[in-house]
């Protein structure tokens, strides 16, 4: 697929990810446009810009259960138990909704009993998570710019205050790595060394999976930090139901806990470091 191609095919999804609304659920219009075929054939591709597009319009989709499925082996159509955040098991249901509770009901989670997902369908979520959190966070730094260029305080624009300009600037950052971090893991093998693979023989699945926990710990904590920036330059407009932030919000808060949170990511990775005694590098500089 070429820049062409993908900007035409960007645009559609956009287009059908905000004609549903941020409550809907726009499964229906990505199977016309051939979700399950580009998941199949350009994952790459396909995995980045749709979970993109879902964090940035606001939208959800049952997607998660696809790649998951893709990745350990298994037909798409399912919903596999996923695990969540403090040990707990969930399933996104497809077609579903009815409320869910009250952080995010516009997500069909439910209630699940443990189950067991091959390690390189963990990674696949992960990553697609990643880039769903990346998506919700660059959403609310969107709003938080409009807000500060529009409104003013004192008789100055509150974009002229340096403290506020200070924050959205750390938003910006932790939201550059995150993606930089989503890229490298993203990349073939290959891609990540210069020199000669001296590796062990499974080295590149252990790989594969540091990069996917490392991507969404560091995409997790980049929304975090939108959420917690964003509604600070916000205000008290932020926490108000006609202002959109809140669900960006609640949305960041619910999926950084699906496949691992960030803290739990991140303590996972010290005791990787741990073990191993040398970090991993998902890219030579």
């Amino acid at each position: 697929m070429d820049a062409a191609e993908r900007a035409l095919l960007e645009d559609a999804l956009r287009k059908s990810l905000t004609t549903c609304g941020p409550e809907a659920e726009p499964g229906a219009a990505l199977a016309e446009l051939g979700w399950a075929e580009m998941l199949a054939e350009e994952p790459d591709t396909a995995i980045p810009l749709v979970f993109r597009l879902l964090g940035e319009t606001g939208a959800q989709a049952p997607v998660l259960n696809d790649v998951v499925l893709l990745a350990a082996g298994r037909p798409l159509g399912g919903t596999p138990p996923l695990p969540y955040a403090g040990g707990a098991w969930v399933r996104w249901a497809r077609g579903d909704r009815a409320p869910t509770g009250p952080l995010d009901p516009g997500l069909p989670l439910r209630h699940a009993e443990p189950g067991d997902l091959p390690a390189p369908a963990v990674a696949a979520g992960r990553r697609a998570l990643g880039w769903w959190l990346l998506g919700a966070g660059r959403a609310m730094l969107t709003l938080a710019r409009e807000h500060v260029l529009d409104r003013e305080q004192f008789g100055r624009p509150l974009a002229s205050f340096q403290a506020l300009r200070h924050r959205l600037a750390e938003t910006y950052v932790a939201l550059e790595a995150a993606e930089a971090v989503l890229v490298a893991a993203a990349a073939p093998e290959t891609d990540r060394s210069a020199g000669e693979n001296t590796e062990a023989p499974d080295s590149a699945d252990a790989l594969d999976h540091t990069g996917a926990l490392l991507a969404k710990a560091a995409a997790g904590r980049a929304a975090l930090t939108a959420a917690r920036h964003c509604q600070q330059a916000l205000g008290g407009i932020g926490f108000t139901a006609e202002h959109a932030l809140h669900r960006h919000v609640k949305r960041a808060l619910v999926l950084d806990g699906l496949l691992g949170s960030t803290r739990e990511l991140t303590r996972e990775a010290g005791r990787l470091l741990l073990r191993e005694t040398r970090a991993p590098r998902l890219v030579d500089l």
